[in-house]
């Protein structure tokens, strides 16, 4: 990266600032793993630095990571940072990057949200944490992985939300940062996990919320959290 930021004029600060987010690109990705989101090299994560998308590599073991395998492309999916090629999903990052306000992405093959994804063409609203994903999630019709119409499925479900799944396949969020994106990745999870425990119990149906408890819980959220 050092060579790269030196042979293409970019500020030290700049430089750091790609370093640090290479390093939450790839604790993000060991995360992932560690908490059963994804399966060996399945799943993917980026976060963008200006124009430039740094990403995990196509087919490599995230333990195997280190600073000197940082993969960084171009909006318009030019590598100009590492040798490795990128995830072979590289459309559908760069394809949400050019289209929302995104500064990371992880998408995973989440158990219970890719169970769901077979099931049903949006996640049924049995949590108020759905608002915090800007309402009831979309599942993006099947489409061949790498594709650009996958891409473009993508952004159809992800139309004024946070997230989406992948029917047969898993599930994308974005946010501001890597941890605002994981978060919602796990509450994705989650929702979907509920669901699919509520729904087997026989005999009964799960009550979902209706669109104005969604906006009441969406006006609360909005003031949620703080800095430590």
């Amino acid at each position: 990266m050092r060579q790269y930021a030196k042979a293409a004029g970019i500020s030290e600060d700049v430089r750091e600032r790609m370093e640090q987010t290479w390093a939450d690109v790839v604790g993000t990705a060991r995360r992932s793993t560690a908490d059963g989101l994804v399966v060996g090299t399945s799943g993917n994560v980026s976060a963008r630095v200006g124009d430039v998308v740094l990403v995990t590599p196509s087919g490599v073991p995230y333990d195997r990571l280190g600073p000197e395998d940082a993969v960084g492309v171009t909006l318009d999916g030019r590598r100009v940072i590492g040798e490795l090629a990128p995830t072979s999903e590289l459309p559908m990052h760069l394809a949400v990057y050019r289209t929302t306000d995104a500064a990371a992405i992880v998408h995973t093959h989440a158990v219970h949200a890719t169970a769901v994804s077979t099931l049903v063409t949006e996640v049924p609203p049995i949590h108020y944490m759905t608002a915090a994903l800007g309402g009831p999630v979309r599942v993006a019709p099947y489409a061949l992985y790498g594709s650009d119409e996958l891409a473009e499925g993508v952004l159809r479900a992800l139309d004024g939300r946070t997230g989406c799944l992948l029917q047969n396949h898993g599930t994308l969020t974005h946010g501001a940062t890597l941890d605002q994106a994981y978060d919602r990745t796990a509450q994705l999870e989650w929702m979907c996990r509920v669901w699919l425990t509520a729904s087997a119990v026989p005999g009964h149906t799960p009550s979902l919320l209706p669109p104005a408890r969604l906006t009441e819980a969406a006006d609360k959220l909005r003031g949620y959290g703080q800095t430590p």
